[in-house]
């Protein structure tokens, strides 16, 4: 059967889809379109909005892009885990995961990821454990620690499965002295440094560092927290870097519902969450002992270097120093954008530098 995942770009999730179709968003250790594909899905299309066509055809290189596939079945990528039983036949779709809180939703709000996150990174890891340890399928109790054969663990490491699996994707590393507490993945390339303490509902994607104290957090890849400080119940877009003591708040001192915005201009609106720390989209810097306040989306590209403590919804492109804000020069942002990927041996496509300058002169 041919299935489209699309998204009809009607939903508000912030910087997530800033760079990316909604169903590229990693809202577990994988992102929606991979664990359809998990799931066992023959994907024979995307559709989304025009703005992203070409950022999504170089993502996907395979597939096709905003062209009709005749009597295709469609998918919403928004749907982290969707009801597959017309698909896949009910006895192949039904795992049991589609049918707890989350099961069937769409992301609407970039909040709910967090919602979302416990749900899906418990369905993704129970399917990476019977991969990288084909023994556990037939195992239906208990947790485990599971990890690719490239995966580098130094002895000294400590992994306490009790709540939940723990997954290290290929050529992961743990360092000395980390502490990794399931459900948890670490993702291909991705560096756990020394010390750090990684708790439960933790997923990285490919290429990140990361050290501190870091819970209920997902990286969407290419990301570095590579010093001390607090992370908590947050979603971190590419090639974010956040500065050495860059600290967040997951929690209100009220102990109260978090009360945020979507986007600039948009009203207030109540997240549903009392535990919900930031939303960091791509490309951001912040620099050293940076505070972050409960429930802060911090728009792409922004450039954060005052003493003040960040909160609230920020634009895309802040330039933002103790002597005001003002908008990030794109050719200067390019500059270090640049630097930034070349790091990782990537060199930004012209569809990707379009579609930042397209975002950049939006903002302006």
């Amino acid at each position: 059967m041919h299935v489209i995942v699309f998204d009809d770009g009607k939903a508000e999730l912030g910087p997530m889809t800033d760079l990316r179709a909604a169903f590229d968003i990693r809202s577990g250790a994988f992102t929606n379109l991979e664990r359809l594909i998990a799931r066992g899905v023959q994907i024979a299309g995307l559709r989304v909005p025009d703005h992203l066509a070409d950022l999504t055809r170089e993502r996907h290189p395979g597939l096709k892009v905003n062209v009709p596939v005749p009597g295709a079945v469609e998918i919403s990528g928004r749907s982290p885990l969707p009801d597959l039983s017309s698909i896949l036949g009910e006895a192949a779709a039904n795992t049991g995961e589609e049918d707890g809180e989350w099961g069937g939703n769409e992301l609407e709000r970039p909040w709910h990821i967090k919602a979302a996150r416990d749900q899906c990174l418990a369905f993704d890891l129970a399917l990476l454990v019977k991969r990288f340890d084909p023994s556990r399928a037939a195992k239906a109790t208990g947790f485990a620690l599971a990890r690719a054969p490239t995966a580098v663990v130094h002895p000294s490491a400590i992994f306490d499965t009790d709540r939940g699996h723990i997954v290290l994707g290929d050529y992961a590393t743990v360092r000395p002295g980390a502490i990794i507490v399931g459900p948890a993945y670490i993702g291909p390339h991705s560096t756990v440094l020394e010390r750090a303490l990684i708790k439960a509902g933790t997923a990285m994607g490919p290429w990140c560092k990361v050290a501190g104290e870091v819970g209920g957090t997902i990286f969407q890849g290419y990301a570095n927290k590579g010093h001390d400080g607090h992370l908590g119940d947050s979603w971190v877009g590419e090639w974010a870097n956040l500065g050495a003591g860059t600290t967040n708040s997951n929690l209100l001192n009220t102990y109260g519902e978090v009360i945020t915005r979507a986007r600039p201009g948009m009203p207030l609106e109540r997240t549903g969450e009392q535990f919900f720390g930031c939303i960091v989209g791509d490309h951001v810097k912040t620099a050293i002992c940076t505070r972050i306040m409960t429930g802060a989306i911090i728009g792409t590209g922004t450039m954060w270097a005052a003493t003040a403590h960040i909160t609230g919804c920020v634009p895309a492109f802040s330039w933002v120093t103790d002597t005001g804000t003002r908008t990030f020069r794109f050719d200067k942002f390019m500059e270090v954008t640049r630097a930034a990927m070349s790091r990782r041996s990537i060199t930004p496509t012209p569809s990707y530098e379009g579609r930042l300058s397209a975002r950049h002169a939006a903002t302006a």
